[in-house]
């Protein structure tokens, strides 16, 4: 009895966790997917709870029979209906978002792009502070000569960060026109095919 629960529990595990995986994909049907067996993995974990199997969750006629507990059974039931309404309003979702752009991939909204974009200036701006210490660490223990050396590598170094931001900035801009606008669509995920 006891390897039999540790192979429900091996399921459950294995239902639970490709379905949070599959959750956090980008295409809706993945995440319909995932909660399918998310809400799959959760009911037999219900079930399993409910202690031994194979008993009436009622008394018969004479009373004398053991029975299991029902409020599990009961959950269960709750759950199916809850989780087949939440697939049936994932599925719409999904028709209509193949019915708008073509296709099920959720897009980020213009306040993630804000925030990546912040992120990635932040990052640049760290970059070039840490290239500034180190330029006067050097003119600190190297003299004046080095140090400037070191000012005009800074200077390269800034204007890379910058080149970078501003073709990030391009690249996101597109992504968003071909997602605007399928006809005209960019191909930005791949990378550049010319030779």
């Amino acid at each position: 009895m006891i390897g039999a629960d540790l192979v429900v529990m091996a399921t459950v595990a294995t239902l639970v966790g490709t379905g949070i995986f599959l959750l956090l994909e980008r295409s809706l049907t993945r995440i319909v997917v995932g909660v399918v067996l998310v809400g799959n993995g959760v009911n037999l974990f219900i079930l399993l709870s409910g202690g031994v199997t194979a008993r009436p969750p009622i008394r018969g006629l004479f009373g004398s029979e053991p029975i299991s507990d029902p409020l599990p059974q009961v959950m269960v039931l709750t759950a199916i209906v809850i989780t087949l309404a939440l697939v049936a309003f994932l599925l719409s979702l999904a028709h209509r978002a193949v019915q708008l752009t073509g296709d099920d991939e959720v897009r980020d909204d213009e306040e993630d792009r804000r925030v990546i974009s912040r992120v990635e200036r932040e990052l640049a701006r760290h970059r070039v502070r840490e290239e500034l210490e180190r330029t006067r660490r050097i003119q600190a223990e190297h003299g004046f000569r080095a140090g400037l050396r070191a000012r005009l590598g800074l200077r390269g170094t800034v204007r890379k960060e910058r080149r970078r931001l501003r073709r990030r900035m391009r690249e996101e801009w597109e992504r968003q026109m071909a997602a605007d606008d399928p006809e005209r669509a960019i191909d930005t995920t791949m990378g550049d095919d010319s030779p």
